[in-house]
């Protein structure tokens, strides 16, 4: 191949990315974050073809499955295998809507087969001792024990709780508006000590030197900017040690117990869909699995048979 021509596939291969995080932005509607997610799994598949020497316009079927292979050999595991799947089907998808190719070469690549991998909860108890290990003594004191108690109380995403705005808070109809997944909105029913734990922030906030552009955030960090996920991380890791929880947690966990607790407690499954922002009723199912003693000891009590059959037991 000529160097002009080098140049010129060049030029087109970085054209074609850039129109594909536009649609991803633009079209699709995705978060920020997501997008990125995309683009990095894509990453993966762009370093492999170019170390083949191949062309996005030029992938095949057979050129798909040996780039799988080696996710499957360097020990990539299965969820992330198809997650990274999931982000070349869509890019391929984009290419055959756009007529850079003509042919799907990623249509018939299967998905590795995942076991259902239930997520870590923490009991009540646990989440009160993690609160209650916060220095009080810290400036940002607070602020931390309001950002625990809002994750629980609200099952917020890490993202949505460090968007989460002041002129978001409507506390005197105990509710807050979040931005979730692509842009949704939703509003999430708080707790009175949510609220209060906040309210106390708040006074705390205002001694604090805001940065431009961060006046509506809730959450700041230390110089005046919105706090980031990665030091909501670490401060959950921290807590949880110093509490003496070995369990693998993360903002995430506070999640799936706000989740658990609910059900556990008779939530509705579809009122537990719509506090969380779940785009579909299959996600949120997972819940149902958390505690099988708690959904047996459910039907065992409530289900008309069982009532029919304790009932010829007292009588005879």
């Amino acid at each position: 191949m000529k160097p002009e021509e080098k140049t010129a596939n060049k030029a087109l291969e970085e054209a074609i990315i850039r129109r594909y995080r536009q649609y991803l932005s633009l079209e699709k509607g995705l978060s920020a974050n997501t997008q990125e997610a995309y683009m990095t799994d894509l990453s993966k598949l762009l370093h492999f073809l170019r170390s083949e020497h191949i062309g996005t316009r030029e992938v095949t079927h057979e050129d798909l499955q040996l780039f799988i292979a080696g996710l499957h050999d360097i020990g990539i595991h299965p969820r992330s295998q198809a997650r990274i799947l999931s982000g070349i089907k869509s890019f391929f998808n984009f290419l055959l809507l756009e007529d850079y190719i003509t042919k799907d070469p990623a249509e018939l690549i299967e998905s590795p087969k995942i076991g259902m991998k239930l997520p870590e909860v923490l009991t009540v108890e646990e989440i009160d001792l993690i609160i209650a290990t916060v220095d009080m003594e810290k400036s940002e004191g607070q602020r931390n024990r309001a950002i625990l108690e809002t994750l629980y109380s609200c099952g917020l995403r890490v993202s949505e709780l460090c968007e989460l705005k002041l002129s978001d808070l409507y506390f005197s109809e105990g509710f807050i508006k979040v931005e979730g997944k692509g842009g949704k909105q939703r509003l999430v029913p708080i707790s009175r000590r949510a609220i209060k734990e906040i309210e106390y922030w708040l006074m705390d906030r205002c001694h604090w030197r805001v940065k431009p552009d961060y006046e509506d955030h809730v959450f700041l960090a230390r110089w005046g900017k919105a706090i980031s996920r990665i030091m909501i991380f670490r401060l959950i890791k921290e807590l949880a040690e110093k509490a003496g929880i070995t369990k693998n947690i993360s903002p995430h966990t506070f999640r799936h117990s706000f989740a658990t607790h609910l059900l556990e407690g008779g939530a509705n499954l579809r009122a537990i869909q719509c506090m969380l922002g779940h785009e579909s009723i299959t996600t949120t199912e997972i819940y149902t699995h958390i505690d099988r003693h708690m959904l047996r000891s459910e039907i065992i009590e409530h289900h008309p048979r069982n009532i029919k059959y304790r009932e010829k037991k007292r009588f005879h």
